[in-house]
């Protein structure tokens, strides 16, 4: 088995979320974005970035503003659309649920449900 195609998908999994809650505290260039994730010890490649955040666009979670730079060319900054919003409240309530019940499975800290038989007679 391939331990490195494991990690990628396991990565690949949060990383919209991670990406959309940078998004969501500031609107976001995608320098800074690479930045953050590096500094919080996941790495995010720009050949990963570009395509994610033009299908998050593309799909009305996203938009964009461009803002003059005194050093290069205007730079596109992100930000989350009222759809975005949403859709990241649901990926916030859908990783603490997993992320909650997964650490239960691997601590096995959690209570198992009983079986019980029915006795009731009709």
């Amino acid at each position: 088995m391939n331990i490195e195609n494991t990690q990628s998908q396991m990565r690949k999994g949060v990383l919209e979320y991670c990406i959309l809650a940078i998004i969501r505290r500031n609107e976001a260039y995608p320098g800074d974005i690479i930045d953050e994730m590096k500094n919080a010890g996941l790495q995010l490649l720009e050949g990963t970035l570009y395509p994610l955040l033009n299908r998050l666009k593309n799909a009305e979670i996203l938009t964009y503003r461009w803002v003059e730079s005194t050093s290069g060319p205007p730079r596109k900054y992100f930000i989350l659309t009222e759809k975005g919003e949403k859709f990241y409240e649901l990926l916030e309530s859908t990783w603490r649920e997993l992320s909650i019940g997964v650490d239960a499975v691997v601590k096995g800290n959690y209570k198992k449900e009983e079986n019980e038989p029915n006795n009731s007679e009709q």
